[in-house]
């Protein structure tokens, strides 16, 4: 994967023209920001960082890893957040 892939910013025109999946809100009262990462764990790789209020699209599916204790949802482009950072 290209590096302009990899740290571009969603943005929410881009989000409406996809089909399919939930649109949800980015709300870290932590750190502003959420990572987006190449896979469901904190183990894998930040792609890119969406601050907060930004609105994305997940597909549906979820995983647990029990190596970092966090559920992690699914963005329609393959990336991956913790679920509880989205509301």
């Amino acid at each position: 994967m290209d590096e302009k892939k990899k740290k571009r910013m969603l943005d929410d025109e881009l989000l409406d023209n996809v089909v399919g999946g939930v649109k949800m809100t980015v709300a870290n009262p932590n750190a502003g920001y959420i990572n987006c990462r190449e896979g469901p764990g904190t183990s894998y790789s930040v792609g890119y960082s969406l601050n907060n209020g930004k609105t994305v699209r997940t597909t549906g599916r979820t995983v647990y890893n029990d190596n970092d204790g966090y559920t992690w949802s699914e963005l329609d482009d393959g990336y991956w957040v913790a679920s509880s950072l989205l509301e």
